[in-house]
């Protein structure tokens, strides 16, 4: 299936520097892709001229003459920067020239634009921002990562159907399991939007596991993780901590002493499948769920490797079908509610 996919190549900590060499590299593993390279031109054909890599069919570039910063108000990004590199970017997804945007600019200003040129499906209130953590048993998907920090019962029902359709599309599978971030397992804990939540889950026809505890991220218990924005970004950023921390540990214990070293060097072969395993590059890309097209952030300070990760991610959902999925969901969970409602 061929696809096109539009870059912001101005965003991030890097810009171009990243976001064109990934581009290539994405253009070389997947020879169905397109690629439309947004921003200033000039520092565009500047990188590609310092790679060696020329124009052709598959790869163009589509300008933009404003770059929107990493601390700018999304408000007055949105409303002052209509032809920044990230807004360019989205309108190529609203106007059908693109089916995926990707961005590492501000994630306020990408979720602000998104919402405002792209609009949310019927039936989803807001968009939330979705991520792949590893797991024991491979990987979960957890949202919302920080789009939403205060939310209702309703809010976090759309999150588990938004997150099922997702995992659907991309993983074929037919009945993920969708669990509720709680302080407990018991049905009784949490406060009264987490309660709520977990009975509109129950009846929502989803696969719902019920509600689990942090713990659970980590060991795979279910294949999505519900929570309101202020929970999620927590977890998100603990998760990042205490990964940075075990690091440090391990390479400050093996340069202890000659001894530690000589270990480390017979471990070594470990402890690179144990960082490949682990290595967060893998894993870039969060998902906007819930807008009327595909936009991926990024992390701001993505490498190629990872930025080329949040390029196959936009890829993957395109092809899968994640859009599809979800307004078929959304429109069943409609038609359940106004069933129910007429037969109370």
């Amino acid at each position: 299936m061929d696809i096109t996919v539009a870059i912001d190549c101005m965003g991030g900590d890097h810009g171009p520097h990243v976001t064109v060499p990934a581009a290539i590299d994405y253009l070389n593993q997947d020879p169905a892709a397109n690629i439309i390279l947004v921003g200033i031109p000039e520092a565009i054909e500047a990188e590609l001229k310092a790679i060696g890599f020329k124009l052709n069919p598959r790869l163009r570039i589509h300008p933009a003459s404003e770059v929107v910063g990493m601390d700018e108000s999304p408000a007055l990004a949105l409303r002052n920067k209509k032809d920044s590199s990230m807004r360019v970017a989205v309108n190529l997804v609203k106007t059908g020239e693109a089916q995926a945007c990707i961005s590492a600019g501000n994630t306020g200003a990408l979720l602000a634009t998104s919402r405002f040129v792209l609009k949310t499906i019927p039936g989803i209130d807001r968009p939330a921002l979705a991520v792949i953590l590893p797991t024991i048993r491979g990987h979960t998907y957890v949202l919302d990562l920080g789009a939403n920090v205060n939310c209702t019962a309703e809010h976090l029902l759309q999150f588990g159907v938004m997150g099922a359709s997702l995992v659907s599309s991309i993983e074929n599978k037919s009945s993920p399991s969708v669990g509720l971030l709680n302080i407990g397992e018991e049905a009784i804990k949490g406060n009264e939007v987490v309660k709520q939540a977990a009975e509109l889950l129950r009846k929502s026809g989803l696969n719902f596991y019920g509600n689990v505890e942090g713990d659970d991220i980590y060991k795979g218990t279910t294949d999505v993780i519900v929570c309101d924005g202020f929970v999620g970004n927590v977890t998100l950023k603990t998760s990042e901590g205490l990964a940075q921390m075990l690091a440090t540990y391990l390479r400050e214990e093996f340069k202890r002493n000659l001894l530690t070293k000589i270990a480390g060097v017979v471990a070594l072969p470990v402890i690179k499948a144990f960082k490949r395993r682990v290595d967060h590059r893998r894993y870039n890309g969060a998902s906007f769920l819930g807008l009327r097209g595909i936009v991926i952030k990024s992390h701001g300070s993505a490498d190629i490797f990872a930025f080329t990760s949040a390029v196959k991610r936009a890829s993957d959902e395109v092809r899968g079908g994640m859009l599809r999925h979800i307004t078929e969901r959304v429109s069943e969970l409609s038609r359940q509610s106004l069933t129910a409602a007429q037969n109370s």
